[in-house]
């Protein structure tokens, strides 16, 4: 069975970026599948699912966390979508500033 885990970082502030809740969802459904919330060190991690070969979206609230921390939010939410493809486990940062965002497929 793969994982599914994230990892927010506040590249503005040079740190993890703690309790920003994060909700996974099917493409063909628009029914939360799970959600978790980033620990002290910024990870969450999906426990006790199955990802089946399909497309996903992970999507964080990340509006408390900007207003919080930047003074307002210009994103409220980030959805990052992807693909999986095989039985490896799926870890996906999200670099948080501001005014911009980037994820990519982690290890």
């Amino acid at each position: 069975m793969n994982k599914l885990s994230c990892h927010v970082l506040d590249t503005a502030g040079g740190h993890p970026a703690a309790n920003i809740s994060v909700k996974l969802f099917s493409h063909t459904s628009d029914k939360c599948l799970a959600e978790e919330t980033t620990n002290s060190d910024g990870r969450a991690v999906f426990e006790n699912i199955t990802l089946d070969k399909q497309n996903y979206t992970l999507r964080f609230l990340v509006q408390p966390y900007c207003e919080a921390q930047f003074g307002s939010s210009f994103f409220p939410m980030i959805d990052v979508h992807f693909t999986v493809a095989d039985e490896r486990n799926y870890h996906i940062p999200l670099l948080l500033s501001p005014y911009s965002y980037s994820s990519y497929r982690g290890s």
